[in-house]
């Protein structure tokens, strides 16, 4: 059985996408807890961390419902990220697990669960001049995506893309667009 240590010690070298996959095939295999990669995401070794994450979004990407008992976890310590690399994977797990082609379990899950700590950050991080950019698009699709839930997104959202879309990059001025027609 894989340990908490042993994962670590495994991702603090460099990490390949061949060994991600590789690392999180043993983790699905072993039944490592996904809690508890969930907290090494939170590693004071900010590559360990991002390594860590990078697993946790390969994980939750290819099958997110196997990982519904963790999923309330996940959504609470999203609050929580400040490492810069950490964002973007919390970010793209939750543009994945709030959009209408996730599994019909996660958006049951999602239901139950309140999202307006997880919206208050992605807004945070659409506002924070100093988180990259790929954060920041895929906060905005995962803001756009529980849109429905929370009416008030939708408006403020819009004003936030505007915003970003006045200096942004080509990918922000993409993205901004596409959300702004659909909105």
């Amino acid at each position: 059985m894989l340990t908490s240590d042993e994962l670590i010690k495994e991702i603090s070298a460099t990490l390949t996408k061949t060994k991600v996959v590789k690392m999180s095939t043993i983790i699905k295999k072993q039944q490592f807890s996904v809690k508890d990669l969930i907290d090494i995401t939170f590693h004071p070794e900010k590559n360990v961390a991002f390594r860590a994450a990078w697993i946790l979004e390969n994980l939750f990407l290819q099958k997110p419902e196997n990982y519904i008992e963790n999923l309330e976890y996940l959504i609470s310590r999203v609050k929580d990220v400040d490492n810069p690399s950490c964002k973007r994977h919390y970010a793209k797990i939750l543009m994945h697990i709030t959009s209408p082609k996730a599994p019909t379990v996660i958006k049951q899950k999602l239901a139950e669960v309140d999202l307006e700590p997880v919206v208050e950050q992605l807004f945070d991080w659409l506002i924070d001049p100093k988180v990259l950019i790929a954060v920041k698009v895929f906060a905005s699709e995962a803001l756009f995506n529980v849109r429905d839930r929370y009416p008030w997104i939708a408006e403020e959202l819009a004003n936030q893309i505007r915003f970003l879309m006045r200096d942004g990059t080509a990918a922000i001025q993409s993205r901004g667009r596409k959300i702004l027609a659909r909105l």
